[in-house]
């Protein structure tokens, strides 16, 4: 900020609550500038408020009522728009007086506008208004003709100063700015005048005239006051003299001649500024020419229609114009006439019209010739036109147009669609235009309701046009009924009512009605009173609707084409409460810990809960008894109770029923059925238990069922553990036999060791106590050695076999026989034949590969297998073998070891 000031400036002294003006001491260069204070030092702003103000008139700050927080410097700083840099004044101190506190008084306007200010249409005028006084007074605008302000009037600076942008005819006036505090009132006044400076409303244009005709150049602008005119002529004031008049600012010469050419000027101007407008007026004269306006060499019409001839030669002064037909001349008559502008008129055109014109244009700087030639065809005719239809959704169907035409003219066909240009490419899913040169026919494919209109056929040729209308109506199944309500609602009906919706060109024949629910799978058709809803019907009540619940309903519209869309959906409505008249289903039971009866069931949906405070009733008594039990279970999707008491004995018979209530009443209860008490465990453990060794690795366990009153539940069956006499008996395996089994058979073992077992029933409660411990030993294993040197031979369809005996080891069960297992190359089934001899005798059929193997069987199982044998169909009666003779098919008999395993284990 650069600074102006040279030194303090003199204090100002005022009391507290007196009002003060410190004068800024405006720089000396001109200017638009702006004002501002600073308090004590840069950059500390005086605020603006209703309490202080600085005028952008004066420069000068006002305090309408000094407080003791005013007291220090204060400097000016002024800003001109046309630079960039502030100015800093000398800074000015501001004391209190301390011979007391000024007292109350009524406003005083140090700050006021002009009584007079004119405005220039467009500007922004800002009146100024401040007064000192105590207490700060209050100011407020107002125009004296009582008008409001309009909404682009802004107060600013606490209502200090009235802006107006863009200020108008309107906005002058008498303006008032009252000041006003407890102790009265003053009242500054302005009066605002308008005006603006001249504005063009119409310009001269450079314009070219023929001689000898008439100028008239109308200039004219709006101001305030009302411009005045002048025109000039090539820079010199225009004389006004018989043929050159002006008025209002307008100028008119008749009988132009070739001197009146030159440049003019129109000046409008008033008090507050001058605009002009000029432009060149050239006066010609010159000969008829046909070269910038030839005429047609060549017009087409049809017979019998009116044909108009253009003759307008660039002429000054323009040209009379007569005409030829050919050499002769013509003149008027009922079907010629020679119009004002020099063109010719046929009407009523026949084939004898056809030929040559001239049209010959006369003034006084010379003629000319223009010539044209007509052509007479014949009239354009439609033969078969497009007729009204009326057709079904999804059809397709032709609008014909055919023609008869001139053959020396080219034809086009054009279709319009309720007044709209029909595009065959946009539109080629359904539109398509067929037929051969002289036929436009319209195709319109798989029809939908849009289509429904005025179809026109235009026809075209370069002389004439034709077009044929038809009105296709597209019947469709109807649209949505309207404005679905619920006019009345009870606990089990709905009143509803629609208005109906469009047609689609075939009356409604009948309404159906659609429910929804939060429960439902999407829309249920509704069950309605009349059952068959009439198209002129638009109310039914709806029924079998269930209560307490939220429905909302729509309606479907059908006619003979087919149904419609449905409606919107209502609102949502709730039915009204009931009394639940569903019990629960599914009631059953059982099962729990000691002295508990445990009844469940299914709960009831809630769409059939038919209320609010909806639960169940258990009623329960032993059977055999007449007393029920009654309980209330308060939460709906509650699915089970349980009753304990140390009195109810395990697995005893109850008969059970659950019921319904809600807000609204009870409702009925389930069927009876019976339902058992929790169950305990056994309480005896099985008798009779035995344990028998059935081969070296399995033993069978057999027991006596314990009565069914001791099973205190439902048996489920037995547990066995077992254990060898290596174990102890807390590491026992156990197995399980379901049901009312009394025998199991447990595999697996170990061979020659002794295994006890002890047996205990189980039930869902838990098992029951262990038996007495029995014991058996498993057998010794089979001999390891298979049977040896196998030999057969074959005699017509026998075969005998022989072997060496297998002795069996210390450790081995003793041989007791001999297993011969065989079959043939196309079978997996195995046949087992058993001897106690070391021969055998088969008798098959040899008319396939069969495979042989010898077990020896023992009491501990069987023992291992022999070689295989492969016996080939093609043996002869005499042919012989034995094992090593085979050993060349080892490889097949070691496919075959598996299956025979597996078959083996199935036969024994």
């Amino acid at each position: 900020v650069e600074s102006s000031r040279t030194k303090m400036r003199s204090a100002v002294s005022v009391r507290e609550g007196q009002g003060v003006v410190l004068l800024c001491g405006t720089p000396p260069q001109a200017g638009d500038l702006s004002f501002a204070w600073i308090f004590n030092e840069y950059p500390s702003f005086v605020q603006e408020d209703s309490r202080r103000f600085v005028s952008q008139e004066t420069g000068h700050l006002y305090i309408a009522k000094v407080e003791p927080s005013d007291v220090g410097n204060y400097s000016c700083v002024v800003t001109s728009r046309a630079s960039s840099s502030p100015v800093l004044g000398s800074p000015t101190p501001l004391v209190l007086r301390t011979d007391g506190v000024m007292g109350e008084y009524e406003p005083k306007i140090e700050v006021q506008f002009p009584e007079t200010l004119a405005a220039a249409k467009g500007s922004t005028v800002k009146l100024e208004c401040f007064a000192l006084g105590n207490p700060v007074p209050q100011i407020n605008w107002r125009r004296t003709d009582g008008l409001p302000f309009p909404s682009k009037i802004k107060l600013r600076k606490s209502n200090g100063m009235i802006e107006i942008p863009n200020f108008q005819q309107e906005d002058a006036g008498l303006y008032e700015c009252i000041t006003e505090n407890s102790r009265g009132k003053n009242i500054a006044r302005g009066r605002l005048t308008y005006y603006a400076k001249p504005h063009w409303i119409q310009t001269i244009k450079d314009v070219e005239v023929a001689v000898e005709d008439t100028l008239y150049w109308d200039c004219r602008a709006s101001g305030k006051p009302k411009p005045s005119y002048r025109w000039l002529k090539n820079g010199e004031q225009l004389a006004i003299e018989g043929r050159i008049q002006i008025e209002n600012g307008a100028l008119t010469i008749s009988n132009l001649n070739l001197t009146d050419s030159g440049r003019y000027q129109c000046i409008a101007e008033n008090k507050h500024g001058v605009i002009s407008s000029s432009a060149e007026l050239r006066v010609v004269a010159s000969a008829p020419d046909f070269s910038k306006s030839p005429m047609k060499k060549l017009v087409q019409v049809q017979i019998g229609s009116t044909v108009d001839f253009e003759c307008k030669p660039k002429a000054f002064p323009k040209a009379k114009c007569s005409w030829k037909k050919g050499g002769e001349q013509l003149h008027e008559n009922e079907r010629i006439t020679l119009l004002k502008d020099g063109g010719l008129r046929i009407s009523n055109v026949t084939k004898g019209d056809a030929g040559s014109y001239t049209c010959l244009a006369t003034n006084q700087f010379g003629t000319a010739r223009g010539s044209t030639n007509l052509v007479v065809t014949e009239p354009t005719r439609i033969t078969l036109a497009p007729s009204n239809m009326d057709v079904t959704v999804g059809e397709s169907v032709v609008l014909p147009c055919q023609v008869q035409h001139d053959p020396l003219l080219d034809i086009s066909f054009t279709w319009y669609f309720n007044g709209t240009l029909t595009d065959f490419q946009r539109d080629a899913s359904h539109f398509e235009k067929v037929g051969g040169s002289a036929s436009g026919d319209l195709m319109i494919r798989n029809i939908q309701l849009k289509h429904t209109g005025k179809y026109v056929c235009m026809v075209k040729t370069e002389v004439d046009s034709v077009a044929s209308a038809a009105d296709l109506i597209v019947r469709g199944s109807p649209g949505p009924p309207e404005h679905v309500k619920v006019d009345e609602i009870t606990d089990t009906t709905a009143q509803i009512s629609w208005q109906e919706g469009t047609d689609n060109h075939s009356p409604v024949t009948t309404y159906t009605i659609q429910a929804r629910t939060p429960f439902s799978v999407g829309w249920q058709q509704a069950t309605t009173v009349p059952d068959v809803i009439d198209g002129k019907t638009f109310t039914s009540t709806v029924v079998d609707l269930n209560p307490w619940v939220e429905y909302e309903f729509r309606v479907v519209a059908s006619n003979k084409i087919g149904g419609g869309e449905p409606s919107l959906p209502s609102e949502k409505v709730r039915t009204e409460e009931a009394v639940p008249e569903i019990p629960p289903s599914e009631v059953s039971g059982g099962g729990g810990s000691r002295s508990e009866l445990v009844i469940t069931w299914d709960p009831v949906p809630e769409e059939l809960q038919n209320g609010e405070g909806f639960g169940y009733v258990v009623a329960f008594r032993p059977s055999g008894t007449t007393t029920w039990i009654q309980t209330v279970v308060t939460s709906p999707d509650t699915p089970r109770y349980v009753f304990r008491n140390e009195s109810i004995l395990p697995f005893s018979p109850y008969e059970v029923k659950v019921g319904v209530y809600n807000n609204k009443g009870e409702g009925p209860f389930s069927a009876v059925t019976t339902v058992f008490s929790a169950e305990e465990e056994p309480s005896t453990a099985p008798s009779g238990v035995s344990a028998t060794s059935l081969s070296s690795s399995a033993i069978q366990v057999s027991w006596t069922a314990i009565p069914w009153k001791m099973s205190n539940g439902r048996l489920l069956g037995y547990e066995v553990r077992y254990w060898n006499n290596g174990q102890k008996e807390e590491s026992s395996n156990r197995v399980k036999a379901a049901g009312n089994e009394t025998s199991i058979k447990i595999t697996g073992l170990r061979s020659n060791l002794a295994y006890y077992t002890a047996v205990r029933a189980y039930n869902s409660a838990g098992a029951g106590p262990f038996s007495a411990t029995v014991n058996a030993t498993t057998k010794k294993p089979p001999p390891s050695q298979p049977p040896g040197n196998v030999v057969w031979n074959v005699t017509d369809s026998r075969v005998i076999l022989s072997w060496e005996e297998v002795r069996a080891m210390d450790n081995e069960s003793e041989v007791t026989g001999y297993k011969v297992l065989y079959r043939t190359s196309s079978q997996s089934r195995v046949d087992v034949l058993t001897t106690d001899t070391t021969t055998a005798e088969l008798w098959l059929q040899l008319k396939d590969d069969y495979f042989i193997e010898v077990r020896a069987t023992t009491e501990g199982g069987d023992g291992s297998s022999s070689e295989q044998i492969l016996i080939p169909r093609l043996a002869s009666m005499d042919a012989r073998g034995s094992g090593p003779s085979v050993l060349s098919i080892f490889s097949v008999s070691s496919f075959l070891a598996t299956i025979f395993s597996l078959t083996l284990n199935s036969v024994l």
